[in-house]
Formats: structure tokens, C-alpha cells, sequence
């Protein structure tokens, strides 16, 4: 997992970096207060502030994207209440090395040292990898501190994150990321040779990554250039960040939440947005249908019949162009269910119905409206008395197709909106014509 500051796992606290070491290295924060960017958290009035100002840590998850200085803040953690640091990473990490650690931490306890024990990638570790940290942690052998750019609700056993709490890192933000950069050319005592446009665009091709800036910015202070850079030389020189997006894990669900709530909300703009972020970071155009004949169905309904129609259009084209002519049919379809009128009276109505067929079991039709294609079917009374719509005025026979022992329900309530108007309309004309036939 890429960090904001690069750290020898297995060390203890923070060092001088070596000569040559990567810039990133070089400006590695000494103390808590010079971490960039989360201020929240190690600030006076922060979780860690507070801790770190008590002299007493308790066990964490530190929770946030890739190079926030989730390791950083661990080692710095570990300085600021004189506790020993071991680092070990879930990716490389087995059962034989975890006894071996926590062997080590217990040894060092009985001697009167704590260990504070970080984990990178924690989420990587299974379940019962999990639950063989909670008697350490519980008797206080080790102070454990997880990183994970996962979310831990889905990722991190309950006993274990009932041990632990769970503090979130913000993505790093233009000022912070600023910041970054002035820290760098402090270092290297030289400005970047960008012009200003050039240097907005540096930083929003980092995408609140602060290592990844670093790192760019290295690239730039090894090159000579004759004059500053504008962005489209910026842009022939490095490359942009690809966006964070795994697509079975938290950023994608985030990602087609905040889709189907901008359609549902009605707003286009935001819609096509979020269509294209998944679409650029490489979500399966078909995934996205799915979700589109989901949301139509859900959110529209009846209020515009097209709807429907227009995502399995879509889907069509997509299947006959592909990409990327074919994601053109997505976002003219994507645009029509934003601006469609809405109405979820049909989901309403579909989950009352489902609900009511669970309560009232194996309840039978009435006799009139079963078949009867047996004799003996004829003689108990299926079929008979049976009104045939289409011989009835207006082809309406306002007969009753309940069961016997259930009250008529009223599950599906048109909204006055789009085309469920008229079907409003219709509804209120076959009550009257029902309650005058069965009156």
C-alpha cells in the first residue's frame, strides 16, 4: 500500500534518512504536529492529540486512502509515548511470524517496554488471522495500530473492531498538498519548473495522494529544463494518477451510490459524472446497464414507461458498438432517467405485495376465477359463476378475485406524476365502475 512516507517496516522511531534517499524520505515529519493534512486527528482537540498528550494509546485502525501518512503517523506515535515499534505488512506476513512478533512483544513487556504493534494492510489478514490479535491486545502485550485503505465495517472482524478504534485520514487536499510542495522545494532550496497553471495541474493529477506528488516532484527537480513548464508540457512529461478504484470494494460502491442517488435526485450534471468517473477507472459498461434498468424500474416506474425501454436500447447499442461509440447510448440514457419524471409507487407496491403473500401463506383464489379442466374440478365448484370481462359493458366485470378469508388490498398508488397520472385516472374510473356493479 503506498504511504506518504516511506519507512523500513521493523525499525524503531523515525530516523535521519540516508544521503540520496528519496525526497519523500527527506521530508518525513519528525513529530506528530508536522504531519500534513490531518490535523483532525493529531491536533490537540484530535483522537491522537489527545492520546499522545494523555501518555496512553489505546489500539486503532487508521482508515484512509493511499499516501496520507497512515504509516508516518504510526511511527511517530510510537516516539511520542516511548512505546517500541514493530511493523509488519498483512501482505507478507503469516501465522509463524505473528506468534514470533507477539512472543518478541511479550518478552519486551515483562522488561517493562510496550510494543506498539502497526500493521499495514491489515484488511489482507482473513478472519482467523484477525482473532489471533485479540488476547495480545486485550492484555495489553501490544498496542496494535492497523492501516487500511478498506473499509473496516466490511473488511475487519466485529470482536476485533470492538477492540480498536477506527479514526479516519482525509484525502489530501489542494492546501495540503501545497504545503507538500513547499516542504519539497524548501529541501531541494530551488522552486519546481512549473508555471502557476502548470503546478494546479501537478497537483490535481495527484489525487489527494501526497507520495505520488512527491514523487512527481522528484522527477521534476532531476530534469533540466531550459524554462517552467506549462501544463501541456507537464502533461507530455509524467503521468497522471490513475484514479483509486477497486471495483469490488468500497470506492465502487461508493461510486454507483452516488450515481443512482444523482439520478434519483433528479440531476443529470452529477449523474454523467459519476457515470464517467466509473466508466474512466474501468467499471464493465454492462455492470452499469444493470443498474440503470435497476433505477429505472426502482425510481421511475410507471411515471415514464420509456424509461425502461431506453436502458435496454442502451444496452443494445452497447452490445452492437462497444466501447467507446457504444458508451455514448449509456450517457443519452443515463440523461433521460435523470430527467424523467419519478415515482417508486410501483417498488412500494411490488415489496407490500411480496410482504402480504408471506403473511398470508397458501390462502386459495376464489372458486369462480379457477379453471376447471377436469369434471371433477366442475363439480366442487371451480369456474362457476365466473364473469368474462370482455362480455361485460365497457369489458369490465367489477368482479372480486380476492380470497375468500382476505380483505382487498391497495398496494400499487399512482403518483400524480409523469404518465402514473392517467393511470390514476384509469384506477378511479374502474373503482367507481366496480363499486357500481358491486353495489
Amino acid at each position: 500500500m503506498a504511504d506518504l512516507f516511506p519507512a523500513a517496516l521493523p525499525s524503531a522511531a523515525p530516523s535521519e534518512p540516508a544521503a540520496g534517499a528519496p525526497l519523500a524520505d527527506r521530508i518525513r515529519p519528525r513529530a506528530l504536529d508536522e504531519v500534513i493534512g490531518q490535523e483532525h486527528l493529531t491536533g490537540p482537540e484530535g483522537a491522537i492529540g489527545r492520546m499522545v498528550a494523555a501518555g496512553r494509546l489505546s489500539s486503532m485502525v487508521l482508515w484512509g486512502p493511499p499516501g496520507t501518512g497512515k504509516t508516518s503517523i504510526a511511527r511517530l506515535l510510537a516516539d511520542a509515548v516511548g512505546l517500541r515499534f514493530v511493523g509488519i505488512s498483512a501482505v507478507f506476513s503469516g501465522v509463524a511470524e505473528l506468534k514470533k512478533t507477539f512472543a518478541e512483544a511479550r518478552e519486551f513487556a515483562r522488561a517493562g517496554q510496550r510494543t506498539l504493534l502497526f500493521v499495514d494492510e491489515i484488511h489482507r489478514f482473513n478472519r482467523a488471522q484477525q482473532d489471533g490479535f485479540l488476547p495480545y491486545v486485550e492484555d495489553g502485550t501490544v498496542v496494535l495500530v492497523g492501516a487500511t485503505t478498506e473499509n473496516p465495517s466490511f473488511e475487519l472482524n466485529a470482536a476485533l473492531l470492538s477492540r480498536a478504534q477506527v479514526l479516519i485520514l482525509n484525502r489530501l487536499d489542494t492546501p495540503a498538498l501545497e504545503k507538500l510542495l513547499a516542504r519539497a522545494e524548501a529541501i531541494e532550496a530551488r522552486p519546481l519548473p512549473l508555471n502557476p497553471d502548470a503546478r494546479g495541474a501537478l497537483i490535481a493529477s495527484a489525487d489527494g495522494d501526497g507520495r505520488f506528488l512527491l514523487n512527481q516532484a522528484e522527477t521534476l527537480f532531476s530534469i533540466n529544463l531550459p524554462e517552467p513548464l506549462d501544463p501541456a508540457g507537464l502533461a507530455a512529461l509524467l503521468h497522471r494518477r490513475v484514479a483509486v478504484y477497486d471495483k469490488d470494494r468500497e470506492g465502487h460502491y461508493n461510486l454507483i451510490s452516488a450515481l443512482h442517488k444523482a439520478v434519483r435526485g433528479s440531476d443529470p450534471q452529477a449523474a454523467l459524472y459519476y457515470l464517467a468517473r466509473m466508466l474512466v477507472a474501468g467499471e464493465e459498461p454492462l455492470y452499469l446497464l444493470r443498474r440503470m434498468v435497476r433505477m429505472a424500474s426502482e425510481d421511475i416506474g410507471l411515471a415514464d414507461p420509456q424509461a425502461l425501454v431506453q436502458c435496454l436500447a442502451a444496452k443494445d447499442s452497447y452490445d452492437f458498438l462497444g466501447s467507446p461509440e457504444g458508451e455514448l447510448a449509456i450517457a443519452n440514457a443515463l440523461i433521460y432517467l435523470a430527467t424523467a419524471p419519478k415515482s417508486n409507487a410501483g417498488y412500494v407496491a411490488w415489496k407490500a405485495a411480496a410482504r402480504s403473500a408471506k403473511e398470508t401463506g397458501s390462502l386459495m383464489p376464489p372458486k369462480n376465477i379457477l379453471n376447471a379442466p377436469t369434471k371433477l374440478m366442475k363439480t366442487i365448484g371451480y369456474g362457476k359463476g365466473y364473469a368474462y370481462d370482455h362480455d361485460a359493458d365497457e369489458a369490465f366485470s367489477g368482479d372480486n378475485y380476492w380470497p375468500e378469508e382476505m380483505n382487498p388490498q391497495t398496494f400499487y398508488a399512482p403518483t400524480p406524476r409523469g404518465f402514473e397520472a392517467k393511470i390514476g385516472e384509469r384506477l378511479a374510473y374502474w373503482q367507481k365502475l366496480r363499486e357500481e356493479r358491486q353495489g
